[in-house]
């Protein structure tokens, strides 16, 4: 293990700004936060980057179904991810937003460079874009040819003048990297994931939007005022515009990252689009992209219908901060999905904290007060237990290997061996038979042995629970800090004398869960004027509503008066459809396989009517038809019988 004093810089993605944090967020913030608290104990110089972005159409659109600016409703929800973040005591050097006038200046002198290094050019873009996840997606990739593959929801087509980025050309330097860097993507399973997809060909990604004016603007040597940034541009490069890049640079020192943590979701924009990005300013590449997976709730996942999205703050709350740290970091391997259940917050709180870390403090606590006045004494450790010496240092000299291979369970299940250790050398030594035979020089030194195993692995521990274990320290009078690292840590020395002092439980025992579980009962209530009516829980999606939300969407029946089909399009028919309002709706609709125009005319529909517009394949569309599509084909939903234009249906 060396201790040779480096810059380490270490990420979070940044927060989309379209919701407020939940327990993935809070997950990838703690594990940042732990290693960087882990990198400084060690005495490296480091970096911790947090932050909020912030442009792109869904939020321009957030906000206005808010009633606010974009700016307004960005700096509310970007206010309270810092506020959590300081509340759960993150120790990051900077909160980068993309709103930040330093981060637009530096992401145009990026965009400048690449454009006059030859990798952006302009031209028109035409493709399914998804809003909500801010993302373009061949058709190849659509599901049912229409929706998103990764939220599932509805695609529009756009066609705009754009400038794109030449990532086809990096192909080969891309794979090239991957191979010559085998752990540059973390876990291994994922980076072949991405090989493979690079391998299959990259196209080259507009970087530019005229549709909307959310975002930061084209540099003005450009002269293209209806420009602005694709959001995932202007989003990466908030990695070195917190730095200083484009502006005072007196940080990018620090670059390359370490480790850029995020959610398995968004791997394949920082591990391709990203690096291609550097490769194109000429920046070197980071040393690790580490992906995390999801959080389920007890076993199912979560979802704002189903009510059982896991609050981090009320968690932190109920549970302590320092014991959802440790739930975090020691249930799941990282890069596998983990589950989120207080059944097992509490088993890990009970068993782990409670008896085998706190139950040892508390032994260390009455064995010295009660045979040794709180008295200890290292004196005589190396001459009675050598063995179980070399057993605890022979685990701590591997630890640091999986900090920075992000094996982060496996880090803290070897540390809970140390504890095993300790716990053992109670129970065959027997320190109250020693003292009743008159062996006090070797009580003490069993006493000094766990004494110092307890001050070693509160120096490990420091960066998973540094609030708790600050009481364990004050317990042994040790600091908690480089100089002791290299003391107990490296150079396997003992502690001088030390006086013990009483400290509380660390953990109380829990014995009930703490938060309202989410709703599973077999049964379901709803209110139908003064009664209530029971309904059996039927094997149904999990995005259930209620009946108010229901009737937010008007569904008309409307007349088809004119049909015709979309140039250039091998789905899309243009058709008129009559609602009896003052005028006919325009509706795009994806059933020319299906239909054929003609037949269409002078039929009925029904038509979700309080949709709102959106443009397609240069149309306007005012709404859209209800169907039904299996393995045998599709068909539009229809009234059994005429009705009058314009009923609604309920």
């Amino acid at each position: 293990m060396q201790n040779s004093c480096k810059n380490v810089y270490i990420t979070t993605p940044i927060y989309y700004v379209n919701d407020v944090a939940h327990i993935g967020h809070a997950y990838t913030t703690i594990i940042a936060d732990m290693l960087a608290r882990y990198s400084r104990l060690i005495g490296h110089n480091t970096y911790l980057l947090t932050g909020t972005d912030e442009h792109g159409q869904k939020i321009a659109q957030s906000a206005e179904a808010r009633n606010k600016t974009p700016k307004e409703y960005a700096d509310e929800i970007s206010g309270k991810f810092r506020s959590l973040w300081d509340e759960f005591d993150i120790t990051y050097d900077k909160f980068i937003r993309t709103t930040d006038e330093e981060h637009k200046i530096g992401v145009q002198k990026a965009f400048l460079k690449m454009y006059e290094n030859g990798d952006i050019y302009k031209g028109e873009y035409e493709g399914f874009y998804c809003v909500p996840c801010e993302t373009f997606y061949p058709e190849s990739q659509l599901i049912d040819e229409q929706f998103c593959p990764e939220c599932g929801r509805a695609t529009i087509v756009v066609k705009e003048e754009s400038y794109f980025f030449k990532l086809s050309s990096y192909e080969d330097k891309l794979l090239k990297w991957y191979e010559e860097n085998p752990d540059c993507i973390l876990p291994r399973a994922k980076k072949n994931e991405i090989v493979n997809f690079v391998r299959n060909g990259l196209k080259d990604l507009s970087i530019s939007r005229t549709s909307f004016d959310w975002g930061v603007k084209l540099p003005k040597e450009m002269n293209e005022p209806k420009h602005v940034m694709y959001v995932w541009l202007d989003a990466l490069l908030n990695y070195t515009t917190a730095l200083g890049y484009g502006t005072d640079e007196k940080n990018m020192n620090f670059w390359p990252a370490n480790i850029h943590l995020v959610g398995k979701d968004i791997l394949r924009f920082h591990a391709i689009y990203w690096p291609a990005f550097l490769m194109s300013l000429n920046l070197p590449l980071p040393k690790h992209i580490a992906a995390h997976g999801w959080w389920t709730r007890d076993g199912e996942k979560m979802s704002k219908s189903k009510g059982n999205v896991v609050n981090p703050k009320e968690v932190a709350d109920a549970y302590g901060l320092d014991a959802f740290r440790y739930f975090l970091l020691r249930e799941v391997p990282f890069g596998q999905d983990g589950d989120f259940s207080q059944k097992a917050l509490i088993d890990r709180i009970n068993s782990d904290l409670g008896n085998d870390l706190g139950n040892l403090l508390n032994r260390i606590i009455g064995m010295s007060g009660k045979y040794f006045d709180y008295n200890v004494s290292s004196k005589d450790v190396e001459k009675f237990h050598k063995k179980e010496i070399e057993e605890v240092n022979s685990i701590v000299d591997s630890l640091e290997n999986y900090i920075y291979n992000m094996q982060i369970n496996r880090y803290l299940e070897e540390i809970w061996k140390i504890l095993t250790i300790a716990n053992k050398a109670i129970n065959d030594y027997e320190p109250w038979n020693l003292i009743k035979d008159g062996k006090n020089d070797q009580a003490m030194a069993l006493v000094a042995l766990i004494t110092n195993i307890m001050a070693k692995v509160a120096l490990l521990l420091d960066s998973v629970m540094p609030h708790k274990i600050k009481d364990i320290a004050n317990c042994l009078g040790v600091e908690i800090s480089t100089e002791n690292y290299n003391k107990l840590i490296l150079n396997k020395e003992f502690l001088n004398d030390v006086k013990i002092t009483k400290v509380d439980a660390l953990f109380p025992r829990v014995e009930d869960i703490l938060l309202a579980q989410p709703q599973t009962s077999d049964v379901t209530k709803t209110e139908d004027g003064d009664s209530k009516v029971e309904l059996e829980k039927l094997d149904i999606e999990d995005n259930l509503i209620t009946i108010d939300k229901f009737f937010e969407t008007t569904i008309k029946v409307g007349t088809i008066i004119e049909a015709q089909e979309v140039p250039k399009s091998g789905k899309l028919l243009l058709l008129k459809v009559d609602l009896g309002e003052n005028r006919p709706r325009q509706i795009l609709a994806g059933i020319k396989e299906f239909y054929s125009a003609v037949d269409l005319i002078g039929t009925q529909a029904c038509v979700v009517a309080n949709l709102k517009p959106a443009k397609l394949m240069g149309y306007v569309s005012e709404g859209m038809l209800l169907a039904a599509k299996d393995e045998n084909g599709l068909s539009l939903i229809r009234p059994e019988k005429p009705k009058k234009i314009g009923t609604k249906i309920s």
